[in-house]
């Protein structure tokens, strides 16, 4: 019975894999530019940004995606996202809310005094910034940027609640059969993944030790 089991949380873990690393994909650089956003000199554009930030991290993530999935039918009488589409837009525009607020903290910890040097050395503001800040900001950002990407790997098996077939679905399917251990496997899957992820960024952190500002 171990095998079946095995192989259909792998199957179930498959999903979940997918549901992280799309997430990671869209909503690292989306983070990034709702942070710009967060941090115009533009006042309206600010305080939109600020406000919707606010909003997205002040609710559930499990609200959001029942929004996102059910809104546009319910709503606008619109035909409703694919069920997998639906999920990676709500878990993107969840954690680039999240990211942004960790990256506006990194890029407001760089003092005045670096940007002045480098443009007294002829670069350009955007050249300032992607080879002379930004190189620091993600050294100061990795800790929280680690610690909420491994809530990520957590919050993954939200998708089970607009039908998205992941891990913890897989393994709770096998109550039906009398079985419980195999839900508790899962804790093996996720314990194993973020063990892995821990010991990734403890050894980027270790790479970037060399930016001391």
């Amino acid at each position: 019975m171990f095998l079946p089991v095995t192989l259909q949380l792998l199957e179930g873990f498959g999903e979940t894999l997918k549901v992280f690393l799309l997430t990671l994909a869209f909503s690292l650089p989306l983070g990034l530019l709702v942070c710009f956003g967060s941090m115009s000199k533009f006042t309206p554009l600010k305080a939109l940004i600020r406000c919707f930030v606010w909003i997205i991290r002040g609710t559930p993530l499990m609200l959001q995606l029942i929004i996102i999935f059910y809104g546009p039918g319910l709503l606008f009488d619109l035909p409703a996202l694919p069920r997998f589409t639906a999920t990676i837009i709500a878990f993107a525009i969840n954690y680039a809310c999240y990211f942004s607020e960790i990256y506006r903290g990194g890029i407001e910890s760089i003092s005045r005094g670096q940007y002045e040097a480098g443009q007294v050395l002829g670069l350009k503001k955007g050249q300032v910034f992607f080879r002379i800040v930004l190189p620091q900001v993600v050294k100061r950002v990795m800790a929280p940027m680690s610690n909420e990407i491994i809530t990520l790997v957590k919050d993954t098996s939200l998708a089970r609640i607009i039908g998205i077939y992941e891990i913890i679905w897989a393994g709770e399917s096998f109550i039906k059969k009398g079985l419980l251990w195999p839900l508790f496997y899962t804790g093996a899957f996720y314990l194993l993944f973020n063990g892995i992820l821990t010991l990734l960024f403890g050894y980027i952190e270790k790479k970037l030790n060399y930016y001391k500002g």
